[in-house]
């Protein structure tokens, strides 16, 4: 049963967290997150104030971004969609803390020549991070601006041979209920599973992120590996990734079964192709100012048309939605 949530464009007073007591938990998530974070990505520097959080080392420009202002680090990592950890706005940021990442593993399996279960830092060997700034939209209509630390999604694909028969990624969240407390609830069938296109997987734009902010990942904002795919809306980019299964068939993922009226296979960012709860034309940048700022117009592929319309030349972007 689809459970309806109220359109959450606009956060209630209740949920923003409380300056003192943000800074508080977070002296101490940033501590424990430290000592985790040196472990599984060799190279870190750990920094001299635990506050600023455990910086990435040896990161580059990467070959996308944007002029846009960006979402300041707090709204970032206190307003956010992860079902694993509740349901409202605040529940990650205040949740989180129970998820273990180090160690961390992710399957591969299906179409490829070489499967297996690959530690973290072995997936992350010799790889170049690089910090591209993208716009993340959600389809309840608000946006932000991110400077994402991570990989080509592409790249990692490419070493593991997929067959002729691959023409599908799919993506499963990690199932853990003592650790992710909302997967006790069923509000969505877990574990949570999103899924690509296999040229949409290999288009540059698509990363795998590890950090944001120059930082590691935040456990609510995906620690410590996650999908970044910002043509789309932000429910393809999936969370706490532990595998990874190239397919010939179409995956079946979450929220087009739990709503397929209101949630496509595809979800690419189109303000012609509203919700059936609310409109996609424009959308509210969280950060931005008080609800009462002006809202801005939403752009087809979220303003990355230029590098992805070519993708779906010839389809109908109304039906698959």
């Amino acid at each position: 049963m689809l459970i309806r949530i109220r359109n959450p464009s606009d956060p209630k007073p209740s949920e923003i967290t409380d300056e003192k007591v943000y800074r508080e938990r977070r002296r101490f998530l940033q501590a424990s997150v430290a000592v985790a974070g040196a472990a599984a990505f060799p190279g870190l520097l750990l920094p001299e104030d635990a506050q600023a959080g455990v910086k990435l080392k040896g990161v580059v420009k990467g070959p996308f971004g944007t002029d846009e202002k960006l979402t300041p680090y707090k709204d970032v990592t206190t307003y956010n969609n992860f079902y694993e950890f509740g349901t409202s706005k605040s529940d990650p940021a205040e949740n989180a803390g129970t998820l273990h990442t180090d160690p961390w593993s992710v399957t591969v399996e299906g179409e490829v020549a070489r499967p297996g279960k690959f530690a973290l830092e072995d997936l992350l060997k010799g790889r170049t991070l690089q910090d591209r700034v993208y716009r993340l939209r959600c389809v309840e209509a608000w946006s932000m601006v991110i400077p994402w630390v991570g990989f080509p999604l592409g790249e990692l694909l490419k070493s593991f041979e997929p067959t002729s028969k691959a023409k599908f990624v799919e993506f499963t969240t990690l199932y853990d209920p003592k650790q992710m407390p909302g997967q006790n609830y069923g509000v969505l069938p877990w574990p949570y599973v999103e899924g690509l296109r296999i040229d949409e997987a290999m288009q540059p734009l698509a990363i795998l992120a590890v950090g944001l902010y120059g930082e590691t990942l935040p456990n609510q904002n995906g620690a410590p590996l996650r999908l970044v795919v910002p043509w789309k809306y932000g429910f393809k980019n999936i969370k706490s990734i532990v595998k990874i299964r190239l397919t010939e068939q179409m995956p079946r993922n979450t929220w087009h079964v739990v709503g397929p009226n209101e949630y496509g296979f595809y979800a690419n960012v189109n303000p012609h192709v509203d919700h059936p709860r609310w409109s996609q034309a424009t959308e509210r940048r969280i950060g931005s100012g008080s609800i009462f700022t002006p809202r801005i117009k939403t752009r087809m592929f979220n303003g990355y048309a230029e590098e992805v319309a070519h993708l779906y030349a010839g389809m109908d972007l109304r039906k698959n939605f």
